[in-house]
């Protein structure tokens, strides 16, 4: 069954290793959208944040463009995103499979710049990060579906909780 998914401004949410990216770019082709990398405008060289008030003029620069697919949860600033998107993807994934993966792309990408980070930001492992991935659905996951929650009138809502449910869903688009 076809899927009328066509939107301007896509919001693609969920843990880190959830498949965000890779999701961002099979949309890119599907939808013919360009795609914004929050983490490559996040992180300066050497994996140094902004502050508070960069970070925001910067999401707020970013999400006044007309088109979109913008990969990146940064929870502290959905509200700056959420009014601008037309749908919001959440790929609520288990927090033992983001985490290996997680592992995995750190082995494979160690010392390398991957296509969606920032220059100067080269995959490493960092056991903060990774207890972070392991904590994310027990610390976040409450706090983002309250938030689709209270948008689902106005905006597109789709929950994707695993490789065969995002296969589906880009078969149905396509």
């Amino acid at each position: 069954m076809k899927r009328n998914f066509k939107f301007n401004r896509v919001l693609v949410i969920g843990c880190c290793g959830a498949g965000k990216t890779t999701l961002s770019k099979k949309l890119k082709n599907i939808l013919n959208l360009p795609v914004i990398h929050l983490d490559a405008h996040y992180h300066k060289p050497k994996w140094k944040e902004p502050t508070k008030e960069d970070w925001l003029n910067t999401l707020r620069k970013l999400t006044r463009k007309e088109k979109w697919i913008m990969d990146g949860t940064y929870l502290d600033f959905l509200d700056v995103r959420i009014p601008r998107s037309d749908a919001i993807i959440f790929l609520d994934y288990n927090s033992i499979k983001c985490f290996f993966r997680v592992i995995k792309r750190n082995i494979v990408d160690y010392g390398k710049k991957r296509s969606d980070m920032a220059i100067g930001c080269k995959e490493n492992f960092d056991i903060v990060f990774l207890k972070y991935v392991l904590m994310y659905n027990y610390q976040n996951r409450k706090h983002i579906y309250k938030k689709l929650y209270s948008v689902k009138s106005e905006k597109e809502i789709v929950i994707l909780k695993n490789d065969y449910e995002v296969d589906l869903f880009l078969s149905q688009i396509n």
